[in-house]
């Protein structure tokens, strides 16, 4: 694993300008800031890193430099900035913004409770002005977008639970006029279910758990899919991207190099115990 900061990617100072309430589980932050200037998304699922303050913090304490990562992971745990990746929701210019959607686990007023964590903790609470520094894309050219329909293609598949919903989102809005697509959005509660644009031909399937909806392989084995040579993009829980990566490969025979797949999330492991294991095996 690198610690250095390669381009097309670099760090960013940012601060919340507002923030917006979307659904039970869904917050909007939209952060500007001058260095904004200099950044630049690929639209689609383009993720970056967001670093956080610790209670109490000014800012998030970072550390500069080309071993930046070895030198932050080296930090006293309360002090270190808390480190998670995001997607870019939208980017705008005149102002320069951008938005980021966080996914709020837990109850609707819970802040401090066990079973939240750091930056959804953080999300409840924030406000404008408060600052956070992010590790973000400088071209839109960029290995951080990975929903890549090769060649070919003439239909899609998507996947997302909610912590993937604004990569979902963001995808569909950059899909071209009348593409074929068949979408499965999982979230906890019925109104999660959020207005989405696409210009896209789209059947979209909220999967509410609430409302005791089938797993995500289980909704994907009783559907029939559109066109010859799909793509398929699917995120959210890694158990369950597993399980429906499985599924396409193995009974829907998809070319595996079709099926784009990303564990946003492990379930029974926080996000450090995550990042420390692929560190350990990187």
């Amino acid at each position: 694993m690198t610690t250095a900061v390669s381009a097309p990617f670099r760090f960013f100072g940012l601060h919340v300008v507002r923030t917006r309430r979307l659904s039970p589980s869904m917050a909007r932050i939209t952060f500007g800031g001058e260095d904004l200037r200099g950044f630049a998304a690929g639209g689609r699922d383009q993720s970056l890193s967001l670093f956080l303050p610790r209670p109490g913090q000014y800012e998030p304490v970072l550390p500069a430099g080309d071993n930046w990562f070895a030198e932050w992971r080296a930090l006293p745990d309360g002090v270190r900035a808390v480190m998670r990746s995001y997607t870019v929701r939208e980017q705008r210019h005149d102002p320069d913004e951008v938005d980021i959607d966080f996914a709020l686990h837990g109850p609707a007023s819970a802040a401090d409770t066990a079973d939240v964590g750091p930056a959804c903790r953080w999300a409840r609470q924030a406000a404008p002005g408060q600052r956070v520094r992010v590790l973000g894309p400088a071209t839109t050219e960029n290995t951080a977008v990975r929903f890549q329909p090769p060649p070919g293609t003439d239909s899609v598949l998507i996947w997302a639970d909610e912590t993937a919903l604004p990569a979902a989102s963001a995808i569909l809005e950059w899909l071209p006029a009348g593409t074929r697509a068949r979408v499965w959005l999982e979230v906890q509660h019925a109104g999660d279910r959020l207005a989405l644009d696409t210009a896209a031909d789209a059947r979209i399937t909220w999967l509410v758990r609430d409302e005791g909806a089938p797993s995500a392989a289980d909704a994907v084995r009783a559907a029939e899919l559109p066109g010859a040579r799909p793509y398929a993009w699917i995120a959210g829980e890694s158990g369950a991207v597993r399980e429906l990566r499985r599924h396409l490969v193995r009974e829907r025979q998809l070319d595996r190099r079709h099926v784009t797949f990303v564990g946003y999330w492990r379930r029974g492991l926080s996000d450090e115990q995550v990042r420390a294991a692929a560190a350990e095996a990187a």
